[in-house]
């Protein structure tokens, strides 16, 4: 259920286990979409480049560098990326 779910975010117990890799996950869900990293399912076809992705959201990250699209800007020198990790990781090495 939603909140059994919700309660491992608490606990960290990770249920779901890969008999690939043996990760573990709190949700059903991140193991399946996980096993499809072992079975090289891509279902996410970029239509520019004919990559392709276990995730939407790798593919709709991936979008961005055909668009050009740069949404996290630094404050400091404003300098922009295309994921927030990266001007983390920005902030903290040039800062």
């Amino acid at each position: 259920s939603g909140l059994s779910n919700h309660l491992r975010t608490h606990t960290g117990e990770r249920p779901y286990s890969c008999t690939v890799c043996f990760m573990s996950f709190a949700r059903s869900s991140n193991l399946k979409t996980h096993i499809k990293t072992h079975t090289n399912e891509k279902l996410y076809c970029c239509t520019v480049c004919s990559d392709s992705f276990v995730r939407k959201d790798q593919l709709k990250r991936h979008m961005k560098t055909h668009t050009g699209e740069r949404p996290y800007s630094c404050t400091v020198c404003s300098k922009s990326f295309v994921q927030s990790a990266h001007l983390k990781s920005h902030m903290k090495t040039q800062h």
